[in-house]
């Protein structure tokens, strides 16, 4: 079985995918959003003699909910890159609550960073439509229901399967089996049990999938759509269901894709690409 197929991007996909794993692995112990301080910690910082980053900004962080502090603290280098991964997992776990606004202030004092940052990647996961700008308060999270999840699943599918299915046509089975390290991270992932670590190498697997028909418009915008999929819902529900058990049960759809599409076995994937995006992971 050749596992060392050339991606797209001049790395092999045994490759990708231990770089996929393992980003993914650290994703919660080394990205978590950091808890916030109550009204009084900041009264009390502000009668000591200075006023709080959040108030000199104008944004209010009474009331706040709290969250985890990140451990180990955030690196110097990358910084923007790596706050923007700390807030998107805690999107997919559930630390970032719908519908619960966040001072950026706030979470760049507890991750030990300036606010540039932290509003920064607040501001791309806005353009995303994971969050919303809140004036003179910061920002909240998105508030999404089982319909837009349905809408969502609905796009994703009529994109995604008529590619596989053409793929399916016309990709040799020795390129198919290059991507089996993928599938199986997804099934190491979900046997964690951890949303975060399984959404990136979920991500990472229907993109090298997508990747081989050499579109990278085609792939960008699956990814988008893709993450969305993965934010939760409101009520703090997981989308697709959350289980670990259910994250199991969808990664080995991902294996048994595989199988079919190595044999060249056209009604078997149409069947298993159905299911998969019904769903909704």
């Amino acid at each position: 079985m050749k596992q060392g197929t050339q991606g797209s991007a001049g790395t092999t996909t045994g490759e990708a995918a231990a770089a996929a794993e393992a980003a993914a692995g650290t994703a919660r112990s080394r990205y978590r959003v950091p808890s916030q301080p109550a009204a009084g910690e900041a009264d009390r910082r502000r009668d000591a003699g200075g006023a709080t980053e959040g108030s000199a900004r104008g944004e209010h962080t009474h009331g706040e909910p709290v969250l985890p502090r990140p451990r180990p603290a955030v690196q110097r280098s990358s910084v923007r890159g790596q706050v923007l991964a700390a807030l998107r997992t805690a999107l997919v776990t559930g630390d970032l609550r719908p519908g619960e606004v966040y001072s950026g202030p706030v979470l760049a004092e507890r991750f030990g960073v300036s606010a540039t940052p932290v509003r920064e990647a607040m501001q791309q996961l806005a353009q995303e439509g994971a969050v919303e700008v809140v004036p003179n308060r910061g920002f909240r999270v998105v508030e999404r229901g089982p319909r837009e999840l349905a809408e969502l699943a609905e796009v994703r599918a009529l994109i995604e399967v008529p590619v596989m299915l053409r793929l399916a046509r016309t990709v040799p089975a020795e390129r198919w089996a290059g991507l089996r390290p993928l599938a199986e991270a997804t099934v190491r992932a979900a046997s964690s049990g951890c949303r975060a670590t399984y959404a990136e190498a979920d991500r990472a697997f229907h993109s090298a999938v997508l990747a081989l028909a050499g579109n990278q418009q085609l792939v960008g915008v699956a990814e988008e759509l893709h993450r969305r999929a993965q934010w939760p819902l409101a009520g703090g529900g997981a989308p697709g269901g959350g289980t670990r058990a259910e994250l199991i049960a969808d990664a080995h759809e991902h294996t048994a894709l595989l199988d079919a599409l190595i044999a060249g076995d056209l009604d078997v994937v149409r069947t298993l690409v159905g299911e998969h995006f019904n769903g909704a992971e």
